[in-house]
């Protein structure tokens, strides 16, 4: 019996390790059909993927999990960039933005905190001469945004947040996590996942993201969803995701006391994702400089949904922050 199972355990390590060949050649394939779009900048040692367009005050853009900042050059970028100098990022270890030294490789279960990541991005905004920006932040984005905001009070204009992680939430997070964040998964289903996952699964993965609503017409083919199965963006998310809660709840001791910018705050009423109940409705509630516009029969992706709400809310922050009459 124990030399079958011996047997089995190193069948299962060579199928594991046929498959990385298979991974690496949808990696290329994934950064050929999705190259960057943006600057690559280099912040101490890290590459940061940055796309910038238009004039006006600053706006900072960072996307949510499993995302590239291709979510929001789809669209709502060129709506912005004829009012505001636009600067979307992709997140560390996402899109074509390296992860933060001591973070990622094999073994590892650390994910980069949105305190170190908004550091980061506020490094790579200085170097594009940003000042005093509105920053914006979907879904894990908001997480950050509001790191953003915390560490840099006097530096930032206005908080603008669309269906945002702000508060702590009850439960787990379910297996994809379990599996992309740990190291055991880290090192044997995430190669597998990037070889073997077939292109009708990463569709329905993505629109998994939007009900009540559909993906606009082209954007699965627009955003680049194989380069979120990267076996290194894998684990990036799924570490970052499964470590998040325990840093939400020390931000959020800080929320009313330190975040005295203006925040307009966009949540679809119909987000099972990052249910309004649990985080942008008590947060509204909490700080007082808050405001929050809940869109009935929307979803998790509100400025795909409504992109007119959305661009609402940044005018209301920017004119509440004296950037806009």
């Amino acid at each position: 019996m124990a030399r079958k199972m011996t047997w089995a355990a190193l069948g299962a390590l060579a199928f594991v390790a046929s498959c990385a060949g298979l991974a690496e050649k949808r990696e290329r394939e994934a950064r050929a059909t999705y190259p960057p779009i943006g600057q690559l900048l280099d912040v101490n040692g890290t590459q940061v993927h940055a796309w910038t367009q238009g004039t006006g005050p600053d706006l900072i853009l960072l996307h949510g999990a499993s995302g590239n900042l291709r979510d929001f050059t789809f669209d709502l970028a060129g709506r912005l960039s004829e009012r505001y100098r636009v600067i979307a990022f992709d997140r560390p270890g996402l899109g074509y933005t390296d992860r933060l030294p001591g973070y990622g490789g094999y073994g590892s279960t650390r994910g980069e905190p949105p305190l170190e990541q908004a550091a980061l991005l506020q490094a790579a905004a200085a170097q594009l001469g940003v000042e005093r920006p509105i920053v914006l932040g979907h879904s894990f984005g908001g997480a950050v945004a509001l790191a953003w905001g915390l560490s840099a009070q006097e530096e930032t204009a206005a908080l603008v947040l669309l269906a945002g992680v702000a508060l702590p939430w009850p439960g787990d997070l379910g297996t994809f996590y379990d599996l992309t964040g740990t190291a055991l998964g880290g090192a044997t289903a995430v190669p597998l996942i990037t070889a073997l996952v077939p292109q009708r699964r990463i569709d329905k993965g993505l629109a998994q993201i939007f009900p009540p609503q559909s993906p606009p017409d082209g954007y699965g083919a627009y955003v680049g969803a194989g380069l979120t199965i990267q076996r290194s963006a894998l684990r990036a998310n799924g570490q970052q995701v499964l470590g998040l809660r325990p840093h939400i709840v020390e931000m959020s001791e800080r929320y009313a006391a330190e975040l005295t910018m203006p925040i307009e705050i966009i949540h679809g009423a119909d987000d099972t994702t990052v249910p309004l109940s649990i985080h942008s409705g008590p947060f509204a509630e909490r700080v007082s400089t808050a405001n929050l516009t809940v869109l009935e029969g929307v979803g998790h992706m509100p400025h795909h949904a409504d992109p007119d709400a959305a661009l609402a809310a940044i005018d209301r922050a920017a004119t509440r922050a004296g950037l806009r009459p």
